[in-house]
């Protein structure tokens, strides 16, 4: 009973210790990973648009005796990508885990595309990321090298769509390959550092993604998920806890969660 006891606490504790910054926190899957994170014992910093909705969550963390630093930031312009990490390091005093999840999903053909919609995704889902990343990596190293836990992880969210191309998914398909390709590439660079990148590719998940398609793609998204029983935010956020509370001799490098019943 000792033995179960003491392996129960190592393991909600396992982030004790550490501080972590989550973009994409103000709902859907990055709030329901900065709330694991905290529950794992992480202080966390809560980057998005929404402030008040972080705010929110910032209070609830507080409230279970654990630090929360909300920054309203847009993460596409780089003076505030930078500034969020900066922010973290100097109030939160270190930097151990970074989950690049903000991201948007605007699908539809390639020909006729808004180019404003193409303008959004490369804005947010690469540009943001590689923002963040770029001020990031520093911290990342620096607690790989003098931390007690001797690792740090950069976690980038990409999607099913960045490994298989669909037609009326261009776009999108571009953005989310990208992140994987930069993600392995920088992999290769930090590894023997122990800076571990891992890349995470959901399925079709519950979150407020679809509720930025324009209403004919949505319908047609919906029709294609009709009868599937889709996953949930807080699964994803299980699979970034696993990932981040593993031994420092092991690395995830890339997860690829579906739900049980999608094909494609």
């Amino acid at each position: 009973m000792q033995r179960l006891e003491t392996m129960v606490r190592e393991k909600t504790d396992a982030l004790t210790g550490t501080v972590a910054l989550v973009t994409g926190a103000s709902s859907g899957i990055g709030e329901a990973t900065a709330r694991r994170l905290a529950a794992l014992g992480a202080d966390v910093a809560l980057v998005a648009r929404r402030k008040e909705r972080l705010d929110r969550l910032a209070e609830e963390m507080r409230a279970g005796r654990r630090r929360a630093l909300a920054i309203g930031a847009d993460i596409t312009e780089r003076a505030n990508a930078e500034g969020a990490v900066d922010q973290t390091v100097r109030e939160l005093g270190r930097l151990d885990i970074v989950v690049n999840n903000a991201g948007v999903m605007l699908l539809g053909p390639i020909e006729g595309a808004p180019l404003d919609e193409w303008e959004r995704m490369v804005s947010l889902n690469v540009m943001g990321l590689l923002y963040i990343t770029n001020a990031a990596l520093p911290h990342l190293l620096r607690a790989a090298d003098e931390s007690s836990r001797r690792v740090a992880d950069l976690v980038n969210i990409s999607s099913v769509a960045g490994r298989n191309a669909r037609a009326g998914v261009g776009a999108y398909n571009l953005t989310k390959f990208g992140v994987g390709a930069f993600s392995e590439a920088l992999r290769q660079e930090v590894t023997r550092r122990h800076v571990r990148v891992s890349l995470v590719e959901p399925g079709a998940v519950r979150t407020e993604l679809t509720e930025h398609l324009r209403s004919e793609i949505r319908e047609e998204s919906l029709r294609r998920f009709a009868g599937v029983e889709v996953l949930h935010a807080e699964d994803i956020a299980d699979a970034i806890a696993y990932i981040v509370t593993r031994p420092r001799r092991m690395a995830v490098n890339e997860m690829l969660v579906r739900p049980t019943e999608q094909e494609g």
